[in-house]
């Protein structure tokens, strides 16, 4: 599966480069009996549901013509914005999200919450530190970055 992810990098990181387009993520997986290539694709301001489609249509292309078939099974490709609430995988993603409201999950409870959503006030290489209510009032917590599940972007109510 790796060597699917690697060979659909490499063809469609040309397609998003020339319209100025970020690929964010891809991941090739099998969901029930299916198999679904996923490709998240963004730019400043947002990505839009014709330009997904663009995407798509030039991708779906290229892939057809590759000889061997780069992925032999039949599968579904699905081309859009990572959202809202995107995840933050990669050192790049923690630092566009400096300043913004994010959702973090633990792996491990600290002070009895292993879930805290706040601002991302302040990142290094291994801690990242968050602004977030406690009832009322106003709290800093710093999270060892190696006990985060997962962190991603959050919408505010």
């Amino acid at each position: 599966m790796s060597s699917v992810v690697e060979t659909v990098t490499e063809v469609v990181m040309p397609i998003i480069e020339k319209q100025n387009f970020e690929l964010y993520d891809l991941e090739f997986v099998k969901e029930g009996q299916s198999w679904f290539l996923r490709v998240y694709i963004d730019k400043p301001g947002g990505i839009t549901i014709e330009e997904c489609a663009q995407v798509s249509d030039y991708l779906s292309e290229k892939l057809d013509e590759m000889d061997p078939d780069p992925i032999p099974q039949a599968y579904f490709l699905e081309v859009s914005s990572p959202g809202a609430e995107r995840q933050l995988k990669k050192p790049k993603d923690y630092e566009s999200a400096m300043n913004e409201y994010i959702n973090v999950s633990l792996y491990q409870a600290i002070n009895g919450s292993k879930i805290y959503e706040g601002t991302l006030i302040g990142l290094t290489e291994d801690e990242l530190t968050l602004d977030y209510l406690d009832k009322t009032r106003h709290k800093e917590i710093t999270i060892d970055r190696s006990k985060i599940a997962k962190a991603r972007l959050a919408i505010k109510f």
